[in-house]
């Protein structure tokens, strides 16, 4: 998977690179289809922002963004929601491909 990370108003240095990169490579765990992730980091207000739009072979684009005064939280949470909708996606395509196959039994 290749996984780009951009900053708005923040600097991306090495730690924050590493970090995102174990959060976001976990995904693959769960499901081998992602082809690449689109992360951006930026600073606005005070607030520590975090979103991530991953792309997956042969469905739709999954996006997701979180917010926390720390960085390292936002990253952390955006991670879970990220793992909660590859999920939900895996096992909506599990879902559909059981059906399909008991239709064409019958």
């Amino acid at each position: 998977m290749h996984i780009n990370i951009t900053g708005h108003h923040i600097e991306v240095t090495d730690s924050l690179r590493a970090y995102v990169t174990e959060k976001v490579g976990r995904i693959e765990r769960h499901f081998d289809r992602v082809t690449g992730a689109h992360v951006i980091l930026r600073l606005e207000k005070n607030q520590n922002m975090a979103e991530a739009t991953l792309n997956i072979g042969g469905g739709p684009d999954i996006f997701a963004n979180a917010d926390n005064d720390d960085l390292y939280a936002a990253i952390d949470a955006l991670g879970d929601k990220l793992d909660r909708q590859v999920l939900k996606h895996k096992e909506k395509q599990t879902t559909r491909n059981r059906s399909a196959a008991r239709a064409t039994a019958s």
